[in-house]
């Protein structure tokens, strides 16, 4: 499937180059058609699950289910009560400054979207009332029968709701503010990086992201987090972005080495024109279109949408199952068995529109692979050994690599600067973002809720979207 024209996904240019982050639209990338309200007790929305078959999901399944292993969604917040989230939801964090502690609150425009992603990566379905007794006798007569006997009622035994790709994993629930001006005074540049730290030094095995910029350049202040999660040995999953929000080339943090960046696929297993981007660091491509997930309490608790926010998840579910079918595997290792695992599309070999090719998860899981030494999508190390510190090289030699390698110090854990001034006013750096470059605004990237319309903005290429939140789009 043709696309637009190549853009330049992973650009590996010298110091200089970071200015182009001026003028960056970081957002969720989702696009969301909400179906009509409908009940709690799920019944049909189980079989629209198409992806758990088609890509080989099930069958992983048979060897894992993720038991064991923390996946951070650094998001807008997860709501932990929702029931196809009954007991997968273990821990929290809101780095924004805005929300609640334990990262459960829905913050910003799209505040529904950490949980859409969180059941899709996680959900463990659940089982609707039994409200006759008969039923109940039946259901009485199963146990008796031993299929409820070990370790009692399992995720993928419950008939209802969204199960996600890793039923058993537990989610680190890590809430942002993401577009528009935080209330909570954290700027985005401050909040990404903490959110990092904090997911791996809570365990996290692997990091979701479904969110991304405009620019391909990040913030120098997201480097050491990376680097903290790249040395601490985790998996960092991150959403391409969407052609339909304007997302034509991917964007951070999908753009930093070692990040395995998820583009996405229609319904019929070819690159969507809509929900995703293009670029040179897109690792391997997943559903994204026609996608089911649960939404917060006080909304209808399902929703259809679409987006690399959904896409992203499937991803980061099929890196768990790797994390606990094969505990000894480092983070190259477990992108790797991905990447070289997937079903090649496109142009033969890598591209710019699948990049490695399409998931497979069996295969991901299950596949005899040969380890590896490093991570076949780059390092954050080496980049920064590159392209940070000769800043203060003369004109000219950014871009030429030191004769040896330093060691590189261990990073320190970020801390929030006071975002109000002495006269009460918020600072400039609060509202710009990215420390006062001029503008990055971080938004639930991958999301467009209902039907999004978007806008080029007049100067610097930046853009603005006329979404509203969940609820805005229709959904009650």
């Amino acid at each position: 499937m043709s696309a637009p024209g190549t853009a330049p996904g992973r650009r590996r240019g010298g110091a200089a180059r970071l200015a182009a982050a001026a003028a960056a639209v970081l957002c969720a990338a989702v696009a969301l058609p909400l179906l009509s309200p409908v009940p709690a007790h799920a019944d049909g929305w189980r079989d629209k699950q198409y992806w758990l078959a088609d890509y080989g999901v099930t069958e992983a399944w048979k060897t894992t289910k993720g038991a064991g292993v923390k996946v951070a969604v650094i998001d807008t917040g997860v709501d932990a009560s929702h029931p196809d989230l009954a007991g997968a939801v273990v821990g929290g964090f809101d780095a924004s400054g805005a929300g609640d502690p334990s990262g459960a609150k829905g913050l910003g425009s799209t505040p529904g979207h950490g949980t859409l992603v969180a059941t899709l990566l996680a959900g463990r379905g659940h089982e609707a009332p039994v409200e006759d007794k008969e039923a109940k006798d039946a259901k009485e007569g199963d146990k008796k029968d031993g299929k409820e006997k070990e370790g009692g009622d399992k995720p993928a035994d419950r008939p209802d709701g969204i199960i996600g790709v890793a039923p058993e994993a537990e989610i680190l629930a890590v809430s942002t503010w993401i577009g528009g001006t935080n209330p909570g005074g954290v700027p985005i540049d401050m909040q990404i990086p903490t959110a990092v730290r904090w997911a791996v030094d809570n365990g996290a095995r692997v990091i979701n992201m479904s969110l991304g910029s405009t620019s391909t350049a990040w913030p120098e202040s997201w480097d050491d987090a990376f680097l903290y999660a790249e040395q601490n040995d985790v998996v960092v999953v991150a959403a391409a972005g969407n052609r339909g929000k304007g997302m034509v080339q991917v964007g951070a943090p999908a753009t930093i080495p070692g990040v395995l960046t998820v583009a996405g696929l229609n319904r019929q297993g070819e690159a969507s024109q809509d929900s995703s981007s293009e670029g040179i660091s897109i690792g391997v491509a997943a559903p994204a279109e026609d996608l089911i997930g649960g939404l917060p309490e006080g909304t209808s608790r399902y929703a259809v949408w679409e987006g690399t926010s959904g896409a992203a998840p499937l991803v980061s579910g099929v890196a768990a199952l790797i994390r606990a079918a094969h505990p000894e595997m480092s983070a190259a290792d477990v992108v790797n068995r991905i990447v070289s695992t997937a079903r090649d599309a496109g142009a033969p070999g890598t591209d710019t529109i699948y990049g490695y090719g399409i998931l497979d998860a069996n295969a991901a899981v299950n596949a005899d692979v040969p380890s590896v030494t490093s991570n076949p999508l780059g390092t954050i190390a080496e980049w920064i050994r590159v392209h940070r510190r000769v800043a203060d090289a003369s004109p000219g030699a950014a871009d030429i690599p030191a004769p040896t390698v330093p060691d590189l110090p261990e990073p320190e854990v970020p801390t929030a600067r006071e975002p109000v001034a002495a006269d009460g006013t918020l600072p400039a750096a609060v509202v710009l973002g990215f420390g006062g470059l001029l503008v990055a605004v971080l938004v639930a990237g991958t999301v467009h809720v209902g039907h999004v319309r978007r806008r080029a903005a007049a100067a610097g290429g930046t853009e603005s979207t006329e979404a509203g939140s969940l609820d805005e789009a229709g959904v009650r």
